[in-house]
Order: structure tokens, then C-alpha cells, then sequence
């Protein structure tokens, strides 16, 4: 199968996998690719591990910075929008909220930052303003992923996310129906009659639209794919079946499987021999799991593949070359 054409006309490009398997790396060459296709190409690190810039030998942050002819790259730090995430929450709250209780709120909020799902829920933000700006700069974006769990954690969020905010703003509304009720009976004893458009469902309503925008994206095949990457051995392969079944379910739309570290057949030596012989009980199990869509192996360098121009020489276009040969 055409393992590049499966991927290459994709406006946004998912790599992912098991932590350690090589999808970093996969990535950004794939992103070099791009960029010397003259797509101009944003490379988007979600991982905490920052290996991008390792691998790019480069320092990067969360803005954007060209690294190579019609290429970009950021790395997300999920605590660092977390705390973006949490310190916008406070602002909009105190700008909604009788001023006796923000101090109570701010206080409930922090507990908040402290608890599971708030960094996934801050990233998911960032994410999905990316993909809502980025996509009228750039011709293509490459996410490098964090490893598996989290990153299905991450897309998964559209559909819980919807359902919870759904939830806050009918609450809202009711607490907002019950106080004009109040205002009308008590009259001038119950204060100032404050405009209907209140902030906080205003902002809940357009979070709430962007997700639903972002997920119409993940969920369009023209549109998007995800990359699997793995190496062939038995936890990346049992791995990566569950995670393509979780993406199905959620109707984001898989493509092409990498087989990386595969050994060269023009290598010998008694161990490579026998991890060889094993390695095909592998690849066979891999072919019958996975053989419905394109895969491809990516054999095992000797030498570590860091900086621009060692992983120009993993491009795709070679990669596709091997493949037909």
C-alpha cells in the first residue's frame, strides 16, 4: 500500500504510540518532508518529555519557531497552560462575580488545578485553539503526540467536555432564571438589574461551539489522520489495538501503521539472528491485525537520529521508495 498517499494529503497528521517507540522521531521527519514538499508545515509537540527539541537539536517553546525552509515547531507544556487555563477561569470570574465572594471561588478553583483531568482539560484548550488558527497559517499540522493513554485521554475530550459544559450552562441558566424572579419581587432591595448576556455562558457557549468545531476536524478523514507507531514487539502491538479501537469508537479516522526498529536483512550475527527469527512472529501478528491499512517498516539505524539533516534522511519519500521496491 501507498503508505505516503494514505497520509500526504491530510491537512492535520497524528503520530502516535506506546512512550519509547520512535514516534518523535517519525514525526518531525515526516514534518521535514512536508516542508520540502513546499507545504508550509507546523510541527506540534503535546508530549511533557520535550523530545522534539532534542531531536531537532534545538531549544523550542510554546510559540512557534522555524527550524528548516517552510517548517515550524512548538512545544506544549501542559502545566504551563494549565496554569494559563486556571488564571483565565479567575478573570473571567471575577469580572461575573459579586466581589464578597471571589475569594471563595478563586479558592475552590485552585483546588480545581490541583485535581485529575485539569491539565488535559487546559492542553485540550491550547489544542484545539491550534487547530482553529494555525490551520489559516499553515498548509499542514503534525502533532507529535505524548504516549498512548494520555493522548486518548486528550481526544476523547470533545464528547465528555460537550456533555459537562452542556450541564454547567443549564445550571447557569436556572441560577440566572431564579435571580430575576427574585429581582422582580423584591424590586430596588435586590440591586441593580444586570444584563441578561451573562459572561459566564457566554464564555461556556463559545468554548463549548470551539470543541464541537474541533471535533467536526478530528472526525473528517479528508481532513485528518492518525499515524500509529510502533515497534515489533508484543506490549507496542497490544497497545496500539486497543488505542485503534478506542479512535473508532470516537470516529476519528486511523491510517497508516509504522513499524519501526525493524532489523535490516543484510545484518547478521547469532543474536541479531535469533531476535530476528522472533521479530517475524511479530510482524506476521502485526500484518494480520493491521493489514487492512497501509503499513510500513522502518528499519533499525545504527546510529542515533538527531539534528535536521539525519532525519531529511528518513524522509517519507524514501520510506515510500523502500516500500514499493
Amino acid at each position: 500500500m501507498d503508505v505516503v498517499g494514505e497520509i500526504r494529503d491530510r491537512e492535520i497528521s497524528f503520530f502516535g504510540g506506546k512512550g519509547g517507540v520512535g514516534k518523535t522521531t517519525l514525526a518531525t521527519a515526516f514534518a521535514l518532508w512536508s516542508a520540502e514538499q513546499g507545504r508550509k508545515t507546523l510541527l506540534i509537540s503535546t508530549d511533557r518529555a520535550h523530545s522534539t527539541s532534542h531531536i531537532l537539536d534545538a531549544t523550542l517553546g510554546p510559540e512557534p519557531r522555524q527550524v528548516y525552509d517552510h517548517c515550524w515547531a512548538v512545544e506544549i507544556d501542559p502545566e504551563r497552560e494549565a496554569t494559563a487555563f486556571i488564571d483565565d477561569v479567575k478573570l473571567r470570574i471575577a469580572e461575573s462575580t459579586a466581589p464578597r465572594l471571589v475569594e471563595e471561588v478563586e479558592r475552590q478553583i485552585d483546588i480545581a488545578r490541583v485535581s485529575p483531568g485539569a491539565e488535559e482539560a487546559a492542553l485540550f484548550e491550547r489544542f484545539a485553539r491550534i487547530i482553529e488558527e494555525a490551520t489559516d497559517d499553515f498548509d499542514r499540522l503534525v502533532f507529535d503526540t505524548a504516549p498512548t493513554g494520555q493522548t486518548l485521554r486528550l481526544l476523547s475530550l470533545p464528547e465528555l467536555m460537550n456533555t459537562w459544559i452542556s450541564g454547567l450552562i443549564d445550571r447557569r441558566r436556572k441560577v440566572n432564571s431564579l435571580a430575576r424572579m427574585w429581582r422582580n419581587v423584591a424590586g430596588a432591595a435586590a440591586g441593580d438589574n444586570k444584563k441578561d448576556d451573562d459572561p459566564v455562558v457566554c464564555a461556556l457557549e463559545e468554548r463549548q461551539a470551539r470543541f464541537r468545531r474541533v471535533r467536526e476536524f478530528l472526525t473528517d478523514a479528508s481532513r485528518t489522520g492518525f499515524s500509529f507507531v510502533i515497534t515489533p514487539e508484543r506490549l507496542p502491538i497490544l497497545e496500539t489495538e486497543r488505542a485503534v479501537s478506542v479512535l473508532v469508537k470516537y470516529g476519528i479516522p486511523v491510517g497508516a501503521i509504522f513499524v519501526n526498529r525493524v532489523i535490516p536483512n543484510d545484518v547478521h550475527g547469532e543474536f541479531l539472528n535469533r531476535r530476528r527469527e522472533r521479530e517475524v512472529v511479530y510482524l506476521e501478528h502485526i500484518a494480520r491485525i493491521f493489514g487492512s491499512r497501509p503499513l510500513f517498516q522502518v528499519p533499525l539505524s545504527d546510529r542515533d537520529v538527531i539534528g535536521v539533516d539525519a532525519l531529511r534522511r528518513l524522509s517519507v519519500s524514501r520510506w515510500d521508495r523502500a516500500n514499493r521496491e
